[in-house]
């Protein structure tokens, strides 16, 4: 891509983990990135060295929120191409323990903010595309995650309905689905090491290649499917999980 007229990328939940890796891998190619993230520390972490990332501090789900982020990027670059919704929390737990202060902060950050924010984006995304951030696992039994694998499987489905929609519009959608990848989200559930250990275990069980993938590698996919060389692609989720979905 020419850096002569960058794109322009939102990427939500970018302070760390995958989404801090896409913010750096977009930039990495010369785009203007709109880092969206709750903390304003791991976002400039994110930004360190990389002049290109331009930090925004927000809640994707508070009110209004959508139209503030499209907003900051117009104000910056008058423009927006790529709009990557991977910001997510899990909060884990058998059923019987599932209670509505678990269900709706998953709900409203997995799957309500992304239909928002995609929705917001709709007027100045023109032959834009939109990244969904799902996870492959949540195309399996994933105990323990229900809801979590819930939101996951919704925006897949939301993904291939969104293709069909936007297509006239020239806008491609489409999503990737990590498989195990080395995130602090383990941390951030507030999870002890042993527990986070177990799940680590229990991840490389079901993970034919059995090791733990990388940010980078999911970046990777989130860039190349947004690039102009996968022009023709659309409505696919893309598993990068070294094959645990169809193991």
């Amino acid at each position: 891509m020419s850096t002569a007229n960058p794109r322009t990328v939102i990427v939500t939940g970018a302070g760390t983990g995958i989404g801090r890796a896409t913010a750096r891998a977009f930039a990495d190619e010369g785009a203007h990135v709109i880092a969206v993230g709750r903390r304003p520390e791991p976002l400039t972490e994110t930004a360190a060295g990389h002049p290109n990332i331009h930090p925004l501090t927000a809640d994707i789900t508070a009110d209004g929120a959508a139209q503030k982020i499209i907003d900051f990027a117009l104000a910056y670059s008058g423009r927006l191409d790529v709009l990557v919704n991977n910001a997510a929390i899990v909060q884990s737990g058998p059923l019987d323990s599932i209670t509505r202060q678990t269900i709706d902060p998953q709900v409203a950050t997995n799957l309500v903010a992304p239909i928002l924010l995609t929705q917001a984006a709709l007027t100045v995304l023109r032959n834009g595309v939109v990244v969904n951030v799902s996870t492959s696992i949540g195309q399996r039994a994933w105990p323990g995650n229900s809801v979590y694998a819930a939101t996951k499987a919704a925006l897949e489905t939301l993904t291939r309905a969104w293709a069909v929609e936007l297509a006239p519009r020239g806008i491609r959608v489409l999503a990737v689905a990590p498989g195990a990848t080395e995130t602090p989200i383990g941390e951030h559930q507030g999870l002890t090491p042993d527990q986070i250990a177990a799940v680590r275990k229990w991840q490389l069980e079901q993970t034919p290649m059995a090791r733990i993938g990388r940010p980078e590698e999911v970046a990777w996919a989130i860039t190349g499917l947004a690039s102009a060389k996968a022009s023709f692609v659309t409505g696919t989720v893309l598993p990068v999980d070294g094959g645990a979905v169809i193991a």
